[in-house]
């Protein structure tokens, strides 16, 4: 009868043991970051600093902020979404799959016109700007399609209000999302393209040829918050270091300036 009960016995245990292990386990395996394709090299970096914190590494993926929320939406596991724009943070906010009170709006951006690295110049980017001229007869602007990537739709709306939008429209090369536009600039196989300022500092292959006015489109800002599905106080804790001194001193160094 002993040794019977001492094998019922044994099942218990290794439950009462599993119970006990599952939030080290969890704690070990990290935490799940999605974030808009500009963040990568900002997100790569700050994950090292929060791993020198005694945390574990960050598991990140980087896509256009339409993307990522889409994944959410359909059960994707993230703890953290940080989205390029507000409308994306809106979508997963309507659809109630953000942990209340943590959205945040932590960094800024500024929209820049990048042309090849190999053939630099200065543009004026106004209502007069040349679009013949910056494309060539069969060039094409790469740039996030407007539909979906947050790039894409900040650049529609500048060249909207610069009275352009109507002829560039059968000149663009739509991406899915702001780094596979560069490449294509970097690559030569775009004249030109627009990026974010963070994104042109980083690479060799393209150079700035143009800032555009803050007035022609929307802020760029960028909302953090914690997803629903992944609410824990590690997550949340992950949150206040992003909007802390030390995440704020990367960032800065990356180019993105303070939220407004």
């Amino acid at each position: 009868m002993r040794r019977l009960l001492s094998l019922l016995a044994q099942p218990l245990r290794l439950l009462v043991l599993a119970a006990l292990l599952m939030p080290a386990v969890a704690h070990a395996q990290g935490l799940t970051v999605f974030a808009a394709a500009s963040l990568t090299d900002a997100m790569k970096d700050v994950s090292g600093v929060w791993e020198k914190q005694g945390h574990p590494p960050l598991r990140m993926s980087f896509g256009a902020s339409s993307t990522l929320a889409r994944q959410i939406e359909q059960g994707a596991p993230a703890n953290v979404f940080a989205s390029a724009d507000e409308t994306w943070m809106d979508y997963l906010a309507k659809a109630n799959l953000l942990a209340p009170d943590t959205r945040r709006d932590l960094l800024a951006n500024q929209l820049v016109l990048i042309v090849p690295a190999a053939h630099p110049r200065q543009i004026a980017i106004g209502p007069q700007l040349d679009l013949d001229a910056l494309l060539g007869p069969d060039g094409r602007l790469a740039m996030g399609d407007p539909a979906h990537v947050p790039v894409g739709l900040y650049a529609q709306q500048a060249f909207t209000r610069l009275g352009l939008w109507d002829k560039l429209q059968p000149h663009l090369a739509r991406t899915a999302d702001v780094r596979a536009g560069m490449l294509l600039v970097e690559r030569g196989e775009a004249p030109a393209g627009v990026v974010y300022a963070t994104d042109a500092a980083v690479s060799t292959g393209v150079t700035v040829a143009g800032v555009f006015p803050p007035n022609t489109h929307d802020p760029i800002t960028y909302p953090f918050a914690v997803v629903k599905s992944g609410d824990t106080p590690e997550a949340r804790a992950l949150l206040a270091f992003l909007a802390g001194p030390e995440a704020r001193a990367v960032f800065n160094k990356r180019g993105f300036g303070p939220a407004e």
